[in-house]
């Protein structure tokens, strides 16, 4: 079957030579959830609104359920629900007439009701708008895009500033839009809900894709399954080749006074690196060990946390 998604050589360029995608080439598959991942100003956003059909590329080719937003502009809007990083709706309308306006919008819309429920918002139907929480309106963003009952869901940072309980609610919900058969795109700035969530991800940065795959083979590529975390007490602990040199050790990263090893036999990496830092005659200031995780890829590969700018 032909990809859902799917962008060629995509670029864009804006005023001043500045480039904010160069060269990127995705492919999404039906019933998949796929991660878009970027640390800010890696051309991620830029992306994403050209796939929406919200932002002309420069150039590159982009299809969208074998439609181009260029000669299929009505009938990709009637397939697709897009809930950005910020939904203002009226503030003046109440939960249940936002729906229906949005359902107005589309040929066979979902019942409005339906989707309430399946959002746990049927409390708030009759409250105004502007009366919700943050985490309430970002559901009401997430449920004006299942409205539309689309084929593609595209959804941008969708659990931001919801709380634990609600995040996982609406993880079920994107699981039962994916079991029916529809697709996602999704980007989020937790990595535990892209590791949860995604069957594949493409890491982006400068503009292009500089990993891509599923969760569990871009954490084996990074080399070690294992994580070991430790720092000095003299913060002394920053010497890449000493400890690179350790049984088992794969690579080295040093972040805010703390040094991570990746390691595939950490029963070998630790006694060796207990050994050391006793014949130094330093002190542990900490110490840990736990699995590698998508965070770790991400650092390694774009040397910033998600979240910095």
């Amino acid at each position: 079957m032909p990809a859902v998604i799917e962008c060629c050589d995509l670029r864009k360029s804006y005023d001043g030579g500045v480039e904010a995608v160069c060269g990127l080439n995705l492919k999404i598959e039906a019933g998949e959830c796929f991660g878009l991942l970027g640390p800010n100003g890696a051309g991620k956003t830029t992306t994403i609104e050209i796939l929406e059909g919200l932002l002309e590329p420069s150039s590159g080719d982009v299809t969208i359920l074998g439609h181009s937003w260029n000669k299929h502009r009505r009938e990709l809007r009637e397939k697709i629900g897009i809930s950005l990083q910020e939904t203002r709706l009226s503030e003046k309308l109440t939960v249940r007439e936002t729906l229906r306006l949005f359902a107005s919008f589309y040929c066979e819309p979902r019942h409005p009701d339906d989707v309430l429920e399946a959002l746990e918002l049927n409390e708030k139907a009759d409250a105004l708008v502007g009366t919700l929480s943050g985490g309430q309106k970002q559901r009401l963003a997430v449920a004006t895009a299942l409205v539309a009952s689309p084929r593609v869901l595209f959804l941008d940072e969708p659990t931001t500033g919801l709380d634990p309980q609600s995040r996982r609610q609406l993880w079920e919900t994107i699981r039962e839009f994916q079991r029916a058969g529809g697709t996602v795109l999704l980007t989020t700035h937790y990595m535990d809900e892209a590791e949860r969530l995604c069957h594949r991800l493409a890491i982006i940065d400068h503009g292009q894709v500089i990993a891509q795959g599923t969760p569990g083979a871009l954490i084996a590529d990074l080399g070690g399954h294992h994580v070991v975390e430790f720092a000095l007490a003299d913060r002394s602990g920053n010497e890449p080749a000493l400890w690179r040199a350790l049984p088992g050790v794969d690579s080295v990263r040093s972040d805010d006074g703390k040094t991570s090893l990746a390691v595939r036999e950490p029963h070998k990496t630790i006694p060796a690196l207990l050994d050391v830092v006793e014949k130094r005659s330093a002190q542990l200031e900490h110490l840990t060990t736990r699995q590698a995780s998508l965070e770790d890829v991400f650092v390694r590969l774009t040397g910033r946390h998600l979240r910095e700018d």
